[in-house]
């Protein structure tokens, strides 16, 4: 079953594709929204900010495209920006309205004393609650971090956990067919692929 990865001008299609690639996926890029309001599983990565974000995917109409393959019932994925936009606002940019798919907020890190924002690198991820796209991975390994913001979301969304200075935050969020990682699995290893191999696999 072929993936279908969203081209929104967000950048870091390559590795997404090269690591989709490595593990045998079958996957294509796309940025036109009829083409990818039909996808059987779709991904939406992408790193930059909320703002530039939200008005590529309103503008191209792919933003509404994505919300149809959520309605369809179909798997979706969202990796670092992807899983900030599914969210209802962002701080960002002074405030933005995002895609209102999954009940929250992305925020900023609190200013601490030695904390470097943004918050870039290898951070323990440890799992809150089940998720197919955990299967056969340990909580607790590491995956690569690349943020500022970072989603705010009931605890009913929140399957995973990491904490960096003294703050908790969700790095994973999902309801039923969406699933989004706040950090990226292209770039994470062994267990990022693993991952992405799971997601692939998923029968929601």
């Amino acid at each position: 079953m072929a993936i279908t990865v969203v081209d929104y001008n967000a950048g870091n299609l390559t590795s997404v594709m090269n690591a989709l690639k490595y593990i045998g996926a079958d996957a294509k890029v796309s940025r036109d929204p009829d083409e990818i309001a039909k996808a059987t599983r779709l991904i939406f990565p992408g790193v930059g900010a909320a703002a530039s974000a939200m008005e590529t995917l309103t503008k191209t109409g792919i933003g509404e495209a994505i919300k149809a393959v959520v309605r369809s019932g179909n798997p979706v994925l969202g990796i670092c920006i992807g899983c900030q936009i599914i969210l209802e606002e962002s701080e960002e940019d002074g405030g933005v309205k995002t895609l209102g798919l999954i009940p929250g907020r992305a925020v900023r890190f609190k200013d601490e004393p030695g904390l470097k924002i943004p918050h870039m690198g290898w951070n323990q991820v440890n799992f809150v609650r089940e998720h197919p796209i955990m299967k056969g991975i340990r909580s607790g390994c590491d995956f690569y971090y690349v943020h500022s913001y970072y989603p705010q979301v009931p605890a009913e969304y929140s399957f995973a956990e990491t904490t960096y200075g003294t703050q908790t935050f969700t790095g994973l969020v999902g309801k039923d067919n969406l699933i989004a990682s706040q950090f990226h699995q292209e770039k994470s290893g062994e267990v990022g692929l693993a991952m992405l191999k799971n997601f692939c696999d998923w029968n929601v």
